[in-house]
């Protein structure tokens, strides 16, 4: 009976050895799990500043990620201009007036209410036509030639990579869902990749725990593994650099081995979530450069009353020299305030962002691999160590709970 019991004691001591891999199995994919989501969340700081508190390491360093973005991308296409030119000016042209021209009835009665309600009221119908008529004609060449000049000085009138930080400023979790789709096989592999590390890192403590056994080492083992699997799993992302052949099989950097999949997907969300059409034309009209920009519709918008003849000659005759400059006037604010409308339709974004994130892909699809990395690494690279440091002391926590449960 001393004997059975004896044997009995003895497998369960023999069993606790082997707790320490599985232990060290769940704290290596409970730490990676940890980095992963400390990696994007909170969105915003959360504590008490500066030190003690977090904020997710991708919506901390977005504005940092979005210069690089742009240097890597957009600015490698060439000038402004032929990035204008790819999105098809004749495109541009045709849908501004598509929405316009079906309002400009609505829009001169808006002028001409607010600027000679009375006048208005009381001229015959056949002279509201003829303005009507006038304005219709006037249109498409206007804009024509309103969107040429756009193009031609596109790049003084909007900064991609200001609208870039800005937007990502206001919207920080539109990084997060880029960086998530664009990485999720790898964040994926990275959080159950942490089991087998931290399986292989528990099986070298067993012979050292036999030897020692001494209550200090759990908790350092688990700091090790924690440490090591974070380690690990932060730089199969992006290493190597390059393809290497071992045993006869190819390793690279995660990401860099998927960089023409990761382009399309990073490209097209880019595209479609930040620099689109309709905030280009927003942050033309409203950003840094409006007043050039206002300068341009001014430039087109103005001429239209002085060629128009007998109109004009009617304007200044009933409203006289001061009222017909206050009438310019309206209807130049009136062209401002409309300019972005055309630009709220979402097929027309959807297309037009289609043709910039195909440009945009080409280009990073052409970096090499150290250009890739350092589009998407800056997320990760300054809070490795802090990830790795977090992921230590949470196993050191583990491996203290190991002690108490097990081996106490």
């Amino acid at each position: 009976m001393d004997l059975q019991l004896s044997q009995f004691f003895e497998s369960l001591h023999w069993a606790n050895y082997f707790s320490l891999p599985i232990m060290a199995a769940l704290i290596g994919w409970a730490t990676n799990w940890v980095a992963i989501k400390m990696t994007f969340y909170p969105l915003t700081f959360r504590g008490v500043s500066p030190f003690l508190g977090w904020q997710g390491v991708v919506p901390r360093k977005a504005e940092k990620m979005a210069s690089i973005v742009v240097d890597r991308t957009i600015t490698r296409f060439g000038n402004m201009d032929d990035v204008f030119q790819k999105l098809e000016p004749e495109k541009i042209t045709a849908q501004i007036i598509s929405q316009i021209e079906p309002r400009i009835e609505e829009y001169i009665d808006e002028i001409m209410y607010e600027q000679q309600a009375v006048l208005w009221d009381n001229l015959p119908l056949s002279i509201k036509n003829k303005v009507y008529q006038w304005a219709h004609t006037q249109i498409p060449r206007r804009v024509e030639g309103l969107v040429a000049d756009f193009g031609s000085e596109l790049s003084e009138l909007i900064d991609v990579k200001e609208l870039f930080v800005e937007e990502l400023k206001k919207h920080p979790e539109l990084m997060v869902r880029i960086f998530k789709e664009v990485g999720d096989k790898e964040f994926s592999l990275i959080v159950k990749s942490g089991l087998l590390f931290g399986f292989m890192f528990g099986f070298i403590q067993i012979p050292l725990w036999l030897a020692y056994g001494e209550f200090w080492m759990l908790p350092v083992f688990g700091f090790i593994v924690g440490f090591a699997t974070n380690w690990l799993a932060l730089n199969v992302i992006f290493r190597p650099l390059y393809p290497r052949t071992f045993l006869g099989m190819t390793f690279q950097g995660l990401f860099l081995r998927r960089q023409d999949e990761v382009s399309d997907v990073w490209s097209r969300l880019v595209a479609e979530e930040l620099i689109t059409v309709e905030r280009a034309a927003n942050a033309m009209v409203f950003g840094r450069y409006a007043n050039r920009t206002r300068a341009i519709i001014q430039k087109h918008i103005r001429p239209m009353l002085d060629q128009a003849g007998i109109l004009k000659l009617v304007a200044q005759l009933t409203v006289g020299a001061s009222g017909y400059v206050d009438l310019k006037r309206a209807l130049n604010n009136k062209a401002i305030e409309v300019s972005v409308d055309p630009f709220h339709d979402p097929s027309f974004n959807k297309s037009r962002s289609a043709v910039v994130a195909a440009a945009m892909s080409d280009r990073m699809k052409s970096l090499s691999p150290p250009e890739f990395q350092d589009v998407l690494r800056p997320a990760f690279q300054e809070e490795e160590i802090q990830l790795m440091l977090i992921g230590g002391v949470l196993g050191a926590a583990a491996g203290i709970v190991q002690w108490l449960v097990i081996f106490s």
